[in-house]
């Protein structure tokens, strides 16, 4: 059984954070992006060699800073690249697949019920009346507006299996693969 590619990747103090992203992006094929700030969720699409983000469509939606971001992703089929935060700065490593490499993959459903505003590469939508948003970097999504709680996003995840020296298997490495509509 082959195990994913891991390993930690070289990220400069004062780096131009877009820049690096689309060159990883390059780099390893990566199509999607998902940050986590302080300030709220971060979405983005690689497109053309240039990374649109959720604030370029929505101005009023938090943008990727290195001083209030926690953790990224920036993921596509075959691998993940991720940034975050620690007390020395941002760290980064990769995740890439391997042939035959043993996961388990998961669809995770993300919030949201409708659709406020299409605009760009991005769709604003809304889960229920709490009023949360987030912009998704999807256009074609097919909400159900006679189901208020149906939720089409999908986050799809692969979940690594490694075995101990006893034989006992464990989910032991994650990563973001795809972002799609069920």
């Amino acid at each position: 059984m082959n195990k994913p590619i891991r390993k930690l990747l070289d990220i400069s103090l004062n780096l131009d954070i877009n820049q690096w992203l689309q060159n990883q992006a390059e780099e390893y094929q990566l199509n999607f992006l998902l940050a986590h700030a302080e300030d709220g969720v971060i979405w983005g699409i690689f497109k053309d060699g240039q990374l649109l983000t959720s604030d370029s469509v929505f101005d009023f939606l938090p943008k990727i800073n290195p001083l209030t971001l926690q953790q990224c992703r920036a993921f596509g089929k075959t691998s993940e690249v991720m940034l975050w935060q620690t007390d020395d700065g941002l760290k980064a490593r990769l995740i890439q697949d391997e042939k035959d490499t043993e996961f388990i993959p998961e669809n995770q459903i993300l919030w949201g019920t409708k659709a406020d505003k299409i605009y760009g590469n991005f769709t604003l939508v809304s889960d229920g009346s709490q009023g949360l948003r987030h912009a998704i970097p999807l256009t074609d999504i097919a909400f159900d507006q006679n189901q208020k709680l149906y939720r089409p996003l999908r986050l799809s995840v692969r979940h690594y299996i490694d075995y101990d020296d006893s034989g006992v298997a464990r989910i032991n490495l994650s990563r973001l693969v795809n972002l799609t509509t069920y």
